[in-house]
C-alpha cells in the first residue's frame, strides 16, 4: 500500500529554487528488524513507481530474492514523479495553482535528500542493501557518497558516475518530441499526448537494441508494404506510456538525469567514488547501448570494494528489469553475504569492432587458455 509523508517546511533544492512544501510518496514491504539488519532500499528508474513488487516481480515478494518475510523493503516514489510525490501537476501553496511550467529544475541529489528525509521519518539507521537500476542506480551512488556509513550493501544496475552525452542527447531528442505537441500545455488529459508518445518511441531504441528488434519484431509477411509489425510496436509502446504517466513529470525527470554528476563540487568522479565504503556489486548488460559496460567497469574501478559483474542479454538497458533470474543469482550471496569481494574476476575491453560495439570479458585462468 502507498503510503504519504508531507513534509510542511520549504525544501531547498540544489538549484537554489524551494518547493514550499514536500509530499513524498513511498511503499513498505515487511517489518523492520530490532537491530535494524534486514533493511533493502529499492531506488526506482525514470517511470516506474514506489510499488516495486509490481515493476520487479521476478525479484521482490513472497518467495523471491527480496522476500518480505525476511527483508523490510522500502522504495519511494522520486521526487518529481506523477505517481504520488510532489511533481509539476501538484498545488503550488503560494499560487493556490498546479506548477505547470513553473516546476523548478530537479536533480539526483534532490531525490536523495527527500530519500534521507522518508529514512529519518522511518527510524532507518542502518541499510543492509540498496539497490537501483538506470535512474535508480543513479541515486544509490549519489545517496552512497553523500552518506558513506549508512550502506553495508550497494547494487548498481546498469547505470553510470554521471549521465554522458548520448545518453542527454536521447533525452533532448524525447523532449524536443514533447515540445513539438501544441497541446502539452492544455488542460484535460489528452495534454501532450502525442508529443509523450513520440518521446516514448524514440526511448525505446535506446532501451533495447538491433538484436532485441531483429529477433522479435521481424515482420513475417515478406509481401507487405506498410504497417510492419515493428512500427506498430513502437506505437503500442507510446500509447501505454501515456496511459501511465504524465508528461510533465517526464520532462522534470529526463532533465533530472542529465544533471547527474557524482564529481559535482566534489573534484572529479573518481575522488567521489573513493568516498564509498559499502560493498558494492556492479552489474552491467552485455547488449546496452543507452549505459555501456564501459561505465560500470569505470565505476568498478573506482568504488574501492567492488565487484563487477556483466550479463549477455538480448534485451539491452531494459534487461535489468527483464533478466531477474540473472540478476537474482548474481545479487543473492552478495546480499546474504556469502561473497566475497576478494579474487573478484576482473573483465578486459575486447578491441572494438567495425560496428562501434566493444565487450567487456574474463579472461581465462591460468592453464585453461584457448589458442
Amino acid at each position: 500500500m502507498v503510503e504519504l509523508l508531507n513534509i510542511n517546511t520549504p525544501f531547498a533544492l540544489e538549484s537554489g529554487e524551494s518547493l514550499p512544501r514536500l509530499k513524498i510518496a513511498y511503499t513498505t514491504y515487511g517489518h523492520l528488524s530490532p537491530k535494524q539488519d534486514n533493511v533493502v532500499w529499492i531506488c526506482h528508474a525514470l517511470t516506474a513507481n514506489s510499488e516495486a513488487e509490481e515493476w520487479w516481480p521476478g525479484l521482490v515478494g513472497k518467495g523471491k530474492l527480496f522476500d518480505p518475510g525476511q527483508y523490510y523493503i522500502v522504495c519511494a516514489n522520486i521526487l518529481g514523479s506523477c505517481y504520488g510525490s510532489t511533481n509539476a501537476r501538484s498545488i503550488n501553496p503560494v499560487t493556490g495553482q498546479p506548477y505547470g511550467r513553473d516546476f523548478p529544475i530537479l536533480t539526483i541529489r534532490d531525490m536523495v535528500l527527500a530519500h534521507q528525509l522518508l529514512q529519518a521519518h522511518l527510524g532507518i539507521e542502518r541499510i543492509r542493501l540498496a539497490i537501483g537500476g538506470s535512474m535508480g542506480g543513479q541515486q544509490v551512488l549519489e545517496w552512497a557518497v553523500a552518506d558513506p556509513g549508512l550502506f553495508e550493501n550497494i547494487c548498481i544496475l546498469a547505470s553510470n558516475a554521471r549521465h554522458s552525452p548520448w545518453g542527454i542527447a536521447f533525452n533532448e531528442a524525447q523532449r524536443m518530441a514533447i515540445g513539438a505537441d501544441p497541446t502539452l500545455y492544455d488542460d484535460g488529459e489528452e495534454a501532450g499526448r502525442r508529443g509523450l508518445e513520440a518521446a516514448r518511441a524514440i526511448a525505446m531504441l535506446s532501451y533495447r537494441n538491433y538484436r532485441t528488434y531483429q529477433q522479435s519484431q521481424m515482420e513475417e509477411d515478406p509481401d507487405k508494404l506498410d504497417d510492419f509489425r515493428a512500427s506498430s510496436y513502437q506505437r503500442y509502446q507510446g500509447y501505454k506510456l501515456h496511459q501511465r504517466f504524465d508528461v510533465l513529470s517526464y520532462l522534470t525527470l529526463s532533465k533530472a538525469m542529465d544533471s547527474h554528476n557524482l564529481g559535482r563540487g566534489r573534484g572529479n568522479q573518481e575522488a567521489a567514488l573513493k568516498e564509498i565504503q559499502a560493498n558494492a556489486l556492479i552489474i552491467g548488460i552485455q547488449s546496452d547501448v543507452l549505459f555501456p559496460v564501459e561505465e560500470q567497469a569505470f565505476l568498478s574501478n573506482h568504488i574501492p570494494r567492488a565487484r563487477l559483474e556483466l550479463i549477455d542479454s538480448i534485451y539491452g538497458h531494459d534487461g535489468f528489469l527483464i533478466e531477474s533470474e540473472e540478476i537474482g543469482r548474481l545479487v543473492r550471496p552478495f546480499v546474504e553475504g556469502k561473497a566475497h569481494l576478494n579474487g573478484y574476476a576482473k573483465y578486459t575491453l575486447r578491441q572494438r569492432k567495425k560496428n562501434g560495439f566493444g565487450q567487456l570479458v574474463k579472461p581465462p585462468l591460468p592453464g585453461t587458455e584457448r589458442f
